[in-house]
Formats: structure tokens, sequence, C-alpha cells
């Protein structure tokens, strides 16, 4: 019997919605970037494109466990001498809680051209509406959130 492989003109995506409220930041990532990949699908081909999509909400209401909150660090630099910024999540997670997740999320995708692609397929919101009505989302079921 011949290996099934999927096609991405071919492949129809379906729109998922993650509430990210009380559960850990790395935990909620972890299962958004298995959905933009297509791993929890049974077809999954890991050289395809067979993801779907991701609606993110609550973001604002993840947490971060052990003592991350007030230890971890967000580095980034300017290009410049002497331009390192580091910001903590304290405060990453009070003033830009969807930025903290897409850190997140884009870090557990591969660093290639298919990650780029399913990167651009997560919506990620600090409260509980969304824009995406029309899609007609149903929420995540499966995974261990």
């Amino acid at each position: 019997m011949p290996t099934f492989m999927a096609k991405a003109a071919t492949y129809e995506r379906h729109w998922y919605i993650i509430d990210a409220a009380g559960k850990p930041l790395g935990r909620t990532a972890a299962l958004a970037a298995s959905i933009l990949r297509g791993k929890h699908r049974p077809d999954f081909t890991p050289h395809v494109d067979c993801g779907d999509f991701v609606i993110i909400v609550n973001a604002k209401d993840a947490i971060l466990t052990g003592g991350k909150l007030g230890k971890k660090v967000y580095y980034h630099h300017s290009g410049w001498v002497g331009g390192l910024k580091e910001t903590r999540y304290d405060r990453l997670m009070a003033t830009r809680p969807e930025f903290a997740m897409e850190l997140a999320v884009k870090g557990m995708l591969p660093h290639n051209t298919l990650g780029a692609k399913a990167f651009q397929r997560v919506h990620i919101y600090a409260g509980p509406e969304h824009k995406h009505a029309a899609q007609k989302p149903v929420p995540y079921e499966g995974g261990n959130n």
C-alpha cells in the first residue's frame, strides 16, 4: 500500500479557538504550534503546509509557572553598540501579553519557510473578543490543555 502524501493545494483548513485563561503560557503555545503545523490530523505530512488556523483568546490571563514571571527576561538588540534591551516578563505580560504569546508560539514552530507560513495563521487577542466570527471557529477540544 502506498504512503499517503497530503497536497497543500487540496487541503481544507479549519479554524480553532484556544482559551489561554488560567493555563500555562508555554503549554498553550505548544498546543497552538501543533495545530498550526497540522500534527493533530491523521494525514499530517511533515514537508507540506497542512496546518489549521488558530485564534488564542485571553492571552492576558495566561500564567507563568515557577517564578518565571519575575525571572524570565526578553532580550532584543537594536543593532547598535550598547543596544541590548531587556524586559522582564511581569512587565511584558502587563503591557503586551499578545507579544509574549507570539514569542512562545514562534519559538515552537520550525525555523524555516514552513514555520513562517504557519505563524501567519495564528491570531492572538488579550481579551475574550476576536474578529473572526465569520470564519465560524470552534473551540479546540483535543490536546492536554
